[in-house]
C-alpha cells in the first residue's frame, strides 16, 4: 500500500512547496477586491446619497437618511482601509455587518435556498471578509508593514490567529 501512496504523497510535497511560494497573493487578491468594491461603492452612494435615502426609505428601514450615508461612508473608509491593507481585520467588521444587513433587508425575498444564498455577491464578500478578518491583510500590506516596524524597534509582535491574553 505505501508504494501506492509514495506518487500521490511526493506531487503533494510538490504542490505544496509550489503553493509556499505565492502565501502572499490569496490574502493580497482577496482584500484587494473586496477593498475596491466597497470605496467604489461607498463613492459612487454618497456621490448620489439621495438616490440612496430614497432606496432605502423603499426598503422600510429606520431614518434611511441616516443610514444610507452611514453604510455609504462605512464602505468608502473601510474599503479604503482594506485597499491599504491598514486596520485591515477592523475594517472587515463593519463590512461584514452592512453585507449582512443588506441581504436581510434588500435581498430577503431572493434567498429560499442555501442555493440562492451562496450565488449572491453579498454573501460572497461576507465570506471573504470573514476570511480577511480571520486571517489578517498577509504580507503586501500597510499592517505588515507597521508590524515588521514594529518588530525591529523591539516591540511585541502582534498574535498571528489567536488573541494574546497577559496574565500576572
Amino acid at each position: 500500500m505505501a508504494h501506492v501512496l509514495r506518487p500521490y504523497l511526493a506531487l503533494q510535497r510538490f504542490a505544496a512547496l509550489v503553493a509556499g511560494g505565492f502565501g502572499w497573493l490569496p490574502p493580497a487578491l482577496a482584500r484587494l477586491t473586496v477593498g475596491w468594491i466597497f470605496f467604489q461603492s461607498g463613492w459612487g452612494k454618497l456621490a448620489d446619497l439621495a438616490t440612496v435615502s430614497a432606496y432605502f426609505a423603499e426598503l422600510g428601514l429606520p431614518a434611511p437618511a441616516f443610514q444610507a450615508a452611514m453604510a455609504s461612508t462605512t464602505e468608502l473608509v473601510c474599503g479604503g482601509l482594506l485597499l491599504a491593507g491598514l486596520l485591515t481585520r477592523y475594517a472587515a467588521v463593519p463590512l461584514i455587518v452592512v453585507m449582512l444587513v443588506a441581504l436581510r433587508t434588500a435581498l430577503w425575498q431572493q434567498i429560499d435556498s442555501l442555493g440562492a444564498l451562496f450565488g449572491l455577491a453579498e454573501y460572497l464578500y461576507v465570506a471573504l471578509l470573514v476570511a480577511i478578518a480571520t486571517y489578517g491583510a498577509g504580507p503586501l500590506s500597510l499592517d505588515a508593514l507597521l508590524e515588521r516596524g514594529a518588530a525591529a524597534a523591539g516591540e511585541a509582535p502582534a498574535a498571528r490567529g489567536a488573541v494574546a491574553v497577559a496574565v500576572r
